[in-house]
């Protein structure tokens, strides 16, 4: 679904296209919830098992046709030159950072991410995002519960500690981490309707590269 759009003044700031020129207009593609995943399991259900980074492909396959029948250069965040999708996330939908790393939606909570981003050598009328999306989330959480969920101690309001995480899903201890999912993204209270599904939090833990011992 449409994440809101970015737009560039000629010659600043947008990611280069195809010929040279310059991005005016950037719309994020993104998604929430567990319906991608349910159309990414009928897609990979066709492919061969040992497929090379099934979602990023699968992703290229669903966005890239899209981007063609509108005449926009698609970028991806797997693919360099790495492109700046946090920065424009936050330029687009007024989202902030949690003190997980993770961008706040004020409906999906930390359910939600960007598959891509359609360049656009045009200037066109902004995507309109949804009502109440620039509203900041964890400023108004007086719980803030990730703050004490995590068993490492990597997530505190000074920021996300990614060794000590790392560290602890490495661990024997973190076995539960890599098969539940981070504990302190379940404790966050906004969204929790949109949890991913068990298989698909499983997917994504399996594919962070880890410590070794």
């Amino acid at each position: 679904m449409p994440r809101g759009s970015v737009h560039f003044p000629e010659g600043e700031g947008g990611p280069r296209l195809p010929g040279g020129k310059t991005a005016r207009t950037i719309v994020l593609v993104g998604h929430a919830g567990g319906a991608m995943w349910r159309a990414f399991c009928d897609w990979r259900a066709t492919m061969p098992a040992d497929l090379a980074d099934p979602l990023d492909t699968w992703s290229k396959a669903v966005i890239g046709p899209i981007a063609a029948a509108f005449g926009a250069f698609p970028y991806y965040p797997s693919d360099p030159p790495y492109q700046p999708f946090q920065r424009w996330a936050i330029a687009a939908e007024g989202l902030a950072a949690s003190p997980l790393g993770i961008l706040a939606h004020p409906r999906y909570g930390l359910w939600h991410g960007y598959r891509a981003a359609l360049g656009f050598a045009e200037v066109f009328t902004e995507v309109e995002t949804e009502e109440g999306t620039r509203t900041p989330v964890c400023e108004s959480c007086r719980e803030k519960p990730c703050l004490t969920a995590c068993p490492a101690g990597a997530v505190t309001a000074a920021g996300f500690d990614v060794t000590a995480c790392r560290r602890h899903l490495a661990s024997e201890e973190g076995r539960t981490c890599l098969e539940e999912g981070c504990l302190a993204r379940a404790a966050c209270p906004v969204g929790r309707e949109y949890t991913y599904p068990a298989e698909e939090i499983r997917f994504h833990m399996a594919a962070l590269s880890l410590p070794a011992g």
